[in-house]
């Protein structure tokens, strides 16, 4: 009997095995050459203007889209199903890429660890009006776009149509964030960046120590929440089997957590400073608009180090020459699976992605960053200012669940399962 029983599931595994590879497209063999050709015309075009490190920021960018598209890694969705049914696996998955990344982090900047020389620094951020603010109808802006500043990246890559609208009116918000900078951080009252680390006395030890308390109670919190409200889990998405899952599946948000936790080390080691996305939409925007006739140089925002990459080529700025490598590693992974499509926008989600873009992208800038900028890298370079932008974020996530409907988007809810 218990033979029978093995074989009876094992032939269930494997019926399950095949209808999730099914409902994977083909690998779509023109795009995927189309993404190699970029991936080559890219590289050179890094190397040759920013030299060897810009090319390998380049290709870590590749690794960072490649890894959020097939884990679907999300910051947006995350807080929504956390918020509105009390699902917390993505909530968690967040603690175990913090828990990797402040740990690598500590070491990083306590030791000077460099891999083309120079010092390495965290991403501490003053605290203040700007902060609450930005942060605040940033939460609101990602569930009316349908993503973050990383979400809308991948998502682009993997050719989600209304997510084009989301980036573009992301950097047009970006560039009124920047007009605005000044008013915001240095008229408004704010207090200086507190590092946990190095404000406080504690040390990076000592920091590192009151994270790795703070990530466990908030685990523990979720699964207390997961345990009384008992929530929908995520469906699985399409992926292939064994050593195919790779390049054809879904991958663990446990995995994926660990690999951008490793690859925000990696993006600090080779530019002595962590991981962000929107600060190379203001710049994209900033020179449209100078090509426009519009003088954006006496902008506060434009002034000091940053004066000079609005003359120079994008591919010696490194943030966006990441960004160049997340769409090119999610579209990648997306013709892999044979899942790039593009599809007609309803109305009204065009108009929430155009909305929800220009608020992510004007309150990045007040905010001293995004979900990537801020929260990720804030938090992991034990920055106060990471804690606060989540905090605010999550209030702002709220009060759009009220907001989605209006826009023909559904929250997720008790009755069924969500993907």
């Amino acid at each position: 009997m218990a033979t029978v029983h093995h074989s009876v599931q094992k032939h269930q595994e494997q019926q399950t095995e095949k209808k999730q590879t099914n409902s994977l497209g083909s690998p779509q063999t023109i795009l995927i050459i189309a993404a190699a050709l970029i991936t080559i015309i890219l590289s050179y075009f890094s190397i040759s203007i920013g030299g060897i490190k810009q090319g390998v920021l380049l290709w870590v960018g590749l690794l960072l889209g490649y890894t959020l598209f097939h884990a679907r890694f999300g910051f947006t969705s995350a807080f929504r199903r956390m918020l509105s049914v009390g699902n917390g696996e993505g909530i968690r998955a967040h603690m175990l890429m913090l828990t990797i990344s402040s740990t690598l982090f500590a070491i990083i900047l306590s030791t000077g660890i460099s891999f083309f020389g120079g010092h390495p620094e965290g991403d501490v951020s003053p605290v203040g009006t700007s902060l609450i603010f930005g942060s605040f109808i940033f939460g609101i802006g990602m569930q009316l776009g349908g993503g973050c500043a990383s979400g809308t990246l991948y998502a682009v890559g993997g050719g989600r149509s209304e997510m084009f609208l989301t980036l573009i009116a992301f950097i047009v918000g970006s560039v009124f964030g920047a007009w605005h900078f000044d008013f915001w951080v240095n008229q408004m009252p704010s207090f200086k960046p507190i590092s946990l680390a190095t404000s406080t006395g504690l040390g990076y030890f000592g920091a590192w120590i009151v994270q790795i308390v703070i990530f466990g109670l908030i685990t523990c919190l979720t699964l207390w929440i997961d345990k009384k409200r008992r929530p929908p889990r995520v469906k699985p998405l399409p992926t292939a089997t064994g050593w195919k899952r790779f390049f054809r599946g879904s991958w663990p948000l446990w995995f994926a957590a660990i690999v951008l936790a490793v690859l925000n080390a990696v993006v600090l080691m080779v530019r002595n400073s962590p991981w962000g996305i929107t600060s190379g939409f203001a710049l994209w925007g900033s020179k449209i608009a100078g090509a426009m006739g519009i003088d954006v140089s006496h902008w506060g925002y434009w002034s000091g180090d940053r004066a000079a990459s609005l003359h120079q080529s994008v591919f010696t700025d490194s943030t966006s020459v990441l960004d160049f490598g997340i769409l090119i590693g999610a579209f990648l992974a997306s013709t892999l699976g044979g899942l790039f499509l593009l599809k007609k926008i309803p109305f009204r989600r065009a108009l929430a992605a155009i909305i929800g873009g220009l608020l992510m992208g004007y309150g990045a800038r007040l905010a001293f960053g995004c979900n990537i900028g801020a929260y990720f890298s804030g938090i992991s370079s034990f920055s106060l200012h990471g804690w606060v932008w989540m905090i605010m974020a999550l209030i702002g996530s709220y009060a759009a669940l009220y907001l989605r409907p209006l826009f023909g988007m559904s929250n997720p809810n008790s009755k069924d399962h969500f993907c």
